[in-house]
C-alpha cells in the first residue's frame, strides 16, 4: 500500500520551539492533499496495521515486556476527543486499552497532589492508554479560572519530570491537541442545540467557558511551549476537519507502535513438549488431521508476516 502522506505528519504536526498557535491554520489539513473521502478510505486501511500492531504490544505485556504506549488528547470543548477515542481507539482490541476521561476531581482526588490520579490511570504494560484530557487540565482550567495561586513555569517543570518517569518506567508518550477554530466551535454547540440527540452533550457552562478563548488560547500557547520536550512532545492538529483530525491521529499512533520494533514475543516453555502433550489428549485421526495442516499454516502466518513489513514500511514511504 502507497503511503498517500505526502510528508511524514509528526514533522508537519510537532510543536516547535516555535509554534505560535495564532498563526495556527485550524481547517489546513498538513501533509494530507488527497480529500475526505480518501482519507477515509486510507484511514480504514490502516486501522489494520495499527490493530496488528496494538496486538503485537499486548503479546509482550502478557510475556513480560514492559512497554506500553499513552495517547493523551486535549481540546476545547467540541474540538473532537471523543470521535477520536471512538474512530481511532475503536479500531483496536478493548482488551489491551486503557481508557480514562478526565473530568472536575471528586473530593477524594482533591485531597491528593494533582497528579495522584493520573499516575493511578496509566497504562499497565502491553497497553494502550489513552486520556481524554489529563493532567494538561491543571495548567488550562486551573489557570484559567484561577482554581490555584501557583507559579506556572514551576507546575510546567514538574509535569515535565512527571513524564520523564512515564518514558523511563517504558510508556511512550503520545500527545495531541486538537485545535478548533472559535468560528467552528461556535457552530458545533449550535448544532449540539439544533439537535435533541445531542442536547446531552451540551453543559449551561459551555458558553461562559467559550467566553473566555481568549485566555484559553493563551494558556494552550504556554503550555505547548513549555512542555513540548524532545521525549514526549505535543502534536497540534487542525480540528475544523474532523476527518483530518482523525486521520492524523490514527497515523501518529500507527507510527508510535511501529517505532516500537516489536516482533511476535519469545515463549519461555517448551514448544514439542507442549505439542506431545496436546498430541497425547487427542485422537490419532485429529493429530494427523493437525499435521496435515501444518504446512498451510505456516505459509499462512508467512503470507501475514510479509503483508504486515509491506504496510510497516509503506509508514515511511512517500
Amino acid at each position: 500500500m502507497a503511503n498517500k502522506w505526502n510528508s511524514d505528519p509528526r514533522d508537519a504536526l510537532r510543536a516547535g520551539e516555535d509554534f505560535e498557535l495564532a498563526a495556527f491554520d485550524r481547517a489546513a489539513t498538513p501533509g494530507w492533499k488527497k480529500g475526505k473521502k480518501k482519507a477515509r478510505a486510507f484511514m480504514a486501511s490502516r486501522g489494520e496495521l495499527l490493530s496488528e500492531l496494538q496486538e503485537r504490544l499486548y503479546a509482550h505485556g502478557r510475556t513480560g515486556g514492559a512497554r506500553g504506549v499513552l495517547l493523551v488528547i486535549q481540546g476545547l470543548d467540541t474540538a473532537g476527543k471523543g470521535g477520536i477515542v471512538r474512530h481511532v481507539a475503536g479500531m483496536m482490541d478493548p482488551q489491551g486499552l486503557s481508557i480514562h476521561a478526565f473530568r472536575a476531581p471528586t473530593e477524594e482526588e482533591r485531597a491528593h497532589h494533582y497528579l495522584w490520579r493520573i499516575e493511578k490511570a496509566l497504562p499497565r504494560p502491553g497497553y494502550v492508554g489513552v486520556f481524554d484530557r489529563s493532567h494538561y487540565e491543571d495548567v488550562l482550567v486551573v489557570r484559567v479560572d484561577q482554581l490555584a495561586d501557583v507559579d506556572w513555569n514551576d507546575r510546567y517543570a514538574e509535569i515535565n519530570e512527571f513524564e520523564r518517569r512515564i518514558v523511563d518506567s517504558g510508556i511512550t508518550i503520545l500527545k495531541v491537541a486538537l485545535m478548533v477554530s472559535k468560528e467552528e466551535q461556535g457552530l458545533r454547540l449550535m448544532e449540539r442545540l439544533d439537535r435533541p440527540d445531542k442536547h446531552w452533550k451540551f453543559s449551561d457552562s459551555d458558553v461562559p467557558t467559550r467566553a473566555k478563548w481568549d485566555a484559553y488560547q493563551e494558556a494552550y500557547q504556554d503550555m505547548l511551549r513549555a512542555t513540548s520536550t524532545e521525549i514526549a512532545p505535543w502534536y497540534v492538529i487542525p480540528a475544523d476537519n474532523k476527518w483530518y483530525s482523525q486521520l492524523a491521529v490514527t497515523e501518529l499512533l500507527a507510527r508510535t507502535l511501529a517505532d516500537l520494533g516489536l516482533g511476535w514475543p519469545d515463549v519461555t516453555w517448551s514448544i514439542p513438549e507442549q505439542r506431545r502433550a496436546l498430541e497425547a489428549t487427542m485422537k490419532p485421526a485429529t493429530v494427523a488431521t493437525a499435521h496435515a495442516r501444518t504446512d498451510a499454516t505456516l505459509a499462512k502466518v508467512a503470507e501475514s508476516e510479509a503483508e504486515f513489513d509491506q504496510l510497516v514500511r509503506s509508514l515511511f514511504r512517500f
